[in-house]
C-alpha cells in the first residue's frame, strides 16, 4: 500500500546571528513533512505492516526534499531526525510503525551514509501541533555540537484520520556550539557512536 499524501510542507531555517554573535557559515536546518492518511484510523489492526512500508517510501521522499531545500548534496547533510504526529483516530503505535528502523534505509541512502541511529519522536496532536524532531549528527552520536531539534507544523494537520510524517537533515550543528565533546573532524564513522 503506497501513502495517500494530501500534501507535502517544507520548511528551511537559516540562523545567522545567536546572542549578538554572527554565525559564519550561517546554520541550517531543513524539515520535509508529509500529511497521509491513516490507513487504521479509528480502528484497532494488529499488522501495522502497511505503515511500515509507507515509511519506508517516504523516508527517501522526504530525505531528498529536505537536501534539496538545503541545496547540498546528500552527503553533505551532518544531522538527520524523524518524527510522527498522528491525528485523534490514531494511536501511537501508528507512528511507530512509520518510522520502523525501514524508514531509515532510504533517509541514509539520499545521505550517502548514517552510521548512527535515527533520532525519532512520536506523539499525538491534533490541526497544527507542533512536532519536535530531535537531531543527532549522522555518522557519529557522540558528537554533542550536533544534539538539536526543529519544531515544525502544518496549520491544517494532523486531521483526524491522518499523521504528520517529517524527516530533517542540516548542514551543519547549534549555532555557536562549545559545550565540548567529540568534535566533528574527529569522526571515525565506524560504528555510530563516534
Amino acid at each position: 500500500m503506497s501513502a495517500n499524501i494530501r500534501k507535502i510542507v517544507t520548511i528551511v531555517e537559516e540562523t545567522r546571528t545567536e546572542m549578538g554573535r554572527p554565525v559564519s557559515p550561517p546554520t541550517r536546518r531543513a524539515a520535509a513533512i508529509a500529511v497521509i492518511e491513516n490507513p487504521f484510523a479509528g480502528r484497532y489492526v494488529e499488522d501495522l505492516a502497511d505503515l511500515i512500508a509507507m515509511g519506508d517510501e517516504l523516508g527517501g521522499l522526504l530525505a531528498r526534499k529536505a537536501v534539496e531545500a538545503l541545496g547540498i548534496e546528500g552527503p553533505s547533510a551532518e544531522s538527520y531526525g524523524k518524527a510522527a504526529l498522528v491525528g485523534e483516530n490514531g494511536e501511537l503505535e501508528h507512528a511507530a510503525a512509520l518510522l520502523h528502523p525501514k524508514m531509515g534505509a532510504p533517509v541514509r541512502g539520499v545521505l550517502g551514509k548514517g552510521a548512527a541511529l535515527i533520532p525519532s519522536s512520536k506523539r499525538r496532536g491534533g490541526l497544527g501541533a507542533e512536532l519536535d524532531i530531535p537531531l543527532g549528527h549522522k555518522d557519529a552520536a557522540f558528537v554533542r555540537s550536533h544534539f538539536d531539534g526543529m519544531i515544525v507544523s502544518v496549520s491544517d494537520a494532523p486531521r483526524a484520520n491522518e499523521i504528520v510524517v517529517a524527516v530533517a537533515v542540516t548542514d551543519s550543528g547549534r549555532p555557536l556550539a562549545r559545550v565540548g565533546g567529540l568534535k566533528k573532524d574527529e569522526i571515525k564513522g565506524e560504528d555510530g557512536l563516534r
